[in-house]
């Protein structure tokens, strides 16, 4: 493919999906990320496009929202990655809140794993993919259907969640600074973004790292109130999105990286943070302080001390 069917091929992905990765962009044009970057770089002296960490954004500093089909074919091994990641900080028999979004719909086909759950939602994809879970109890809200990301908006929507209280609410959204957190590009479903933000005592955001340094028009969810980040590792070059992360970290957001393979050329990035079951004591080994050993462990113990009273007895 020569130049400049490429960088054509590059600008009508960017039209179309609003904020593509270099990743993705070097899968499509089937070349290397350093040759992606060039041509980047190049449309951007055109002013056709913006360069974004690790990515390319249209023109204008605020990115517009695309529609489900577009979104759905965008980082999607990252997305897989943060979805295996984000479903190991869910317990069994919790009640929590998922919003809307490609990532939260990877999110809860892995919830669908998990008995117990009532997963409280606005997004029909949510529903769809836990709709033949039998241990999970699955609660829409009520609104108006936003066919665009197929999620319920609207007064209604927010209605539906006053009073309710979980443990945890899963949010993603079109971009992620450390200085306005969490935002979208649409009125309504920040709005009801916010709605489910009051409904949880901790909120977990998923991001990909094409969405780290980017500004939307509406604000959901403060930085001070994000809990937990979960990522993918951005790329080695990227120093703006590793030095967002770091401003996150720094205002108190715990940051969970997981691992993905590049799309183009890369190799797995191992993840740095995973949920790990603590072992317990060996009992065989010795007992905790304070406790009186019992059972076969006891009489084990208490052996020698029986055998010197029958000794004292005998004499």
């Amino acid at each position: 493919m020569f130049a400049a069917e490429r960088r054509q091929l590059i600008l009508e992905m960017v039209r179309a999906n609003g904020a593509v990765s270099l990743r993705e962009l070097a899968r499509v044009v089937q070349t290397s990320e350093v040759t992606v970057r060039r041509d980047v770089r190049a449309l951007e002296a055109e002013g056709l496009l913006d360069r974004r960490h690790g990515g390319a954004v249209l023109p204008g500093g605020f990115t517009r929202e695309s529609g489900f089909p577009q979104k759905s074919h965008v980082a999607t091994a990252e997305k897989t990655a943060i979805a295996d990641l984000a479903a190991t900080f869910v317990e069994e028999g919790e009640a929590i809140v998922v919003g809307a979004g490609t990532t939260t719909q990877e999110l809860a086909r892995r919830l669908a794993r998990i008995p117990g759950l009532t997963v409280v939602t606005n997004s029909l994809l949510v529903a769809q993919a836990l709709a033949h879970a039998n241990r999970v109890e699955v609660v829409m809200t009520g609104g108006t259907l936003r066919g665009s990301n197929y999620a319920l908006v609207g007064s209604g929507a927010e209605q539906s969640l006053q009073g309710l209280r979980v443990s945890r609410a899963f949010l993603s959204g079109s971009g992620l600074t450390a200085e306005r957190g969490l935002s979208t590009s649409n009125m309504l479903s920040a709005s009801v973004d916010r709605a489910l933000v009051q409904a949880a005592a901790e909120v977990v955001v998923l991001a990909d790292h094409t969405k780290l340094g980017t500004d939307t028009m509406f604000q959901t969810v403060p930085t001070d109130v994000i809990t937990r980040l979960v990522t993918d590792e951005p790329p080695a070059h990227d120093d703006r999105a590793q030095t967002e992360l770091q401003a996150l970290a720094d205002q108190g957001v715990q940051i969970a990286v997981a691992g993905a393979t590049g799309s183009q050329g890369g190799d797995p990035v191992p993840a740095r943070q995973q949920r790990r079951d603590v072992p317990l004591p060996n009992p065989r080994r010795g007992h905790l302080p304070g406790i009186r050993p019992t059972g076969v462990l006891a009489d084990q113990t208490q052996q020698p001390e029986r055998n010197r009273v029958a000794d004292m007895r005998r004499r």
